[in-house]
Order: C-alpha cells, then sequence, then structure tokens
C-alpha cells in the first residue's frame, strides 16, 4: 500500500495503488452497496505518458469511465457505419457485440467501473437498448450533474476522496433506479452461469414467457437479445480459457459450445476483429487490447473482481 498525495485511507477500506508495467493502478475494498451490481473498479494513470492506439472488446458488462485528465481523441465501432466519436472524456458504453478501436494522445488518468447488465439498467435508469453498442458521453446519460461530479473528482488528487464522490454517486443513483423485472433477472442468471450454452428456449420455458416476449423484455433490459448476450458470453469464456494456456482450441471450442474450431474462429473475428491467437498475444492496456507500437507495452488488463 502507498500513502501520500495519491493515496490514503478512507471509505470501505484502505486505498492500495501498485505500479504494474506502465501503469499506476488504484483499488480499494468495494462498497458492500455496489458490490452486487460490479464486475471491476479500478483507477489508473499513467507512469509515463504513451500515446495509444487499442481495440475495445465485448466484455458483456456495461462500462462506465471516469476520465480525470486527457480525453480519447475518438471512439469508433467496428463493423458499422459509425463515424467516430471524436473528442470524449468521460463515458459511458453499453452493452457491446462487436469491438470498437480508441485513441488516446498520452496522459491517461481515470477511473473505470464495470457494471453487471442489470447493474447498469438500474444505475443509468433507462433501456439498455439505447445504448447498445454506443459510447456516450457521461452528461448525456447520467444529466448535467456527473460533468460536475467528474469535475471535484478531478480536482482532488486523493485516490480515497475520489472513490468515495463516485461511491456516493452511485449508491444514490442506484437507489432510485428500477428494479430489473425478476424474469429478466432470472434469464439472464441462466445464460450467464451456463456461460451461453442453454438453449433459449429452454430460458424461455424456466421462466414462463414466449420466446418472443423474453426477446423483447431481455434486450430492453440488458441491451442484447439473448442470443447476443450468448456470443458474447460464449467469447468470454473462450478467452478466459485460452488466457491460461491449458487446453487446445479443439478443447477450447468444443468446452465453449462452438462447433468445431472454424466456428472459434468465426466468432472471434465478428465479435473482437482478430483471431484467438493474435488477442491472446497482444499487449494489453487497461480494458483493451493494444494495436499498434505506440501503445505502451506493459500496460495491463484490469483486475479481477475482488
Amino acid at each position: 500500500m502507498v500513502l501520500g498525495a495519491r493515496g490514503t485511507t478512507a471509505g470501505t477500506g484502505a486505498v492500495e495503488i501498485a505500479r504494474l508495467g506502465g501503469l499506476w493502478r488504484v483499488t480499494r475494498p468495494w462498497h458492500p452497496g455496489l458490490r452486487p451490481h460490479l464486475r471491476s473498479y479500478v483507477g489508473y494513470w499513467e507512469a509515463v505518458p504513451t500515446p495509444y492506439e487499442a481495440r475495445l472488446v465485448p466484455t458483456g458488462c456495461a462500462t462506465l469511465l471516469i476520465s480525470l485528465a486527457e480525453p480519447f481523441t475518438q471512439l469508433r465501432r467496428l463493423g458499422t457505419r459509425d463515424e467516430g466519436s471524436g473528442s470524449i472524456g468521460s463515458l459511458v458504453v453499453g452493452l457491446e457485440d462487436r469491438p470498437a478501436i480508441c485513441t488516446h494522445p498520452g496522459g491517461q488518468e481515470a477511473i473505470r467501473v464495470e457494471f453487471t447488465p442489470l447493474g447498469a439498467y438500474r444505475l443509468f435508469g433507462m433501456p439498455m437498448s439505447e445504448l447498445t453498442n454506443l459510447a456516450v458521453e457521461i452528461r448525456d446519460v447520467l444529466g448535467p450533474g456527473a460533468g460536475e461530479l467528474v469535475e471535484r473528482m478531478a480536482a482532488t488528487r486523493d485516490w480515497a476522496a475520489r472513490f468515495d464522490l463516485l461511491d456516493a454517486a452511485l449508491l444514490d443513483r442506484l437507489g432510485l433506479g428500477p428494479d430489473p423485472t425478476a424474469e429478466v433477472d432470472q434469464a439472464w442468471q441462466l445464460l450467464a452461469g451456463s456461460a451461453g450454452t442453454i438453449p433459449i428456449a429452454r430460458i424461455a420455458a424456466e421462466v414462463g414467457w414466449s420466446q418472443g416476449y423474453l426477446i423483447r423484455r431481455f434486450t430492453q433490459q440488458i441491451g442484447l437479445t439473448p442470443k447476443a448476450s450468448a456470443r458474447v458470453l460464449r467469447f468470454r469464456r473462450a478467452v478466459t480459457l485460452l488466457s491460461r494456456g491449458t487446453a487446445s482450441l479443439t478443447e477450447i471450442s468444443t468446452a465453449c459450445g462452438f462447433y468445431d474450431q472454424a466456428h472459434l474462429n468465426r466468432e472471434f473475428r465478428a465479435i473482437a476483429g482478430t483471431t484467438p491467437g493474435r488477442m491472446v498475444a497482444a499487449r494489453r492496456v487497461e480494458g483493451a487490447v493494444a494495436l499498434t507500437r505506440s501503445a505502451n507495452s506493459s500496460k495491463t488488463a484490469p483486475a479481477e473482481a475482488r
């Protein structure tokens, strides 16, 4: 643990700061009221400001990124007619089933929070289908108060105070947000619990809805259809197994519910824009896969949920 200008103890526990390659990463135990809705919560800043370009790949989560320094130069979704965001700082990203390219000029300092789909539905207070495959300026989702919050967080160098401010704002919004439909919650738990391998017809039967009605309500509150969600969940499980390096592509294809290795390769190209081998070998930036030499080769991916 490091204490001082960028770290102290407060809130739900001690702030811990560690250097991992090209990043200083900041964590603290998650607030109990937030924990059920989170998948990752980490602050970071660059040890040496370095311009980079990276591919963002679907995670099965919605993301809130609080930018405390330099904004992204651009975010552009692949496989669409998206012309790019232009300069964008703090933002909200809905669930995705295709990759995006982000470019940053260097000097990034931020807090990145990943939410479960239904946690995001409660937090954002809007149909998640309106955010699918989009990166949206934070004020356009959370209102003008969100911009004031970011300014207050950026004005302090104390990471514990930053986390306290963000925790309080998130807890307030979660307390006011809509409750997910019990059947959608059950459907998501069944789908996620099977890593995307359970048939949609079986899920509909389990929750007592027709497939058509399940698809409509699920898509509204999750952001992707059950079928698209299943594809992302299978992809994520395959990435996890690949990163362990203990199974062949054929074994991973079978374990994750792909027809064969060719099917696995096609899904990686569609969802991540790359092959399984290239993705595992790629350098990591916070929440993304580095694409160019301008990316700091020693940056790291987010920590798993604590």
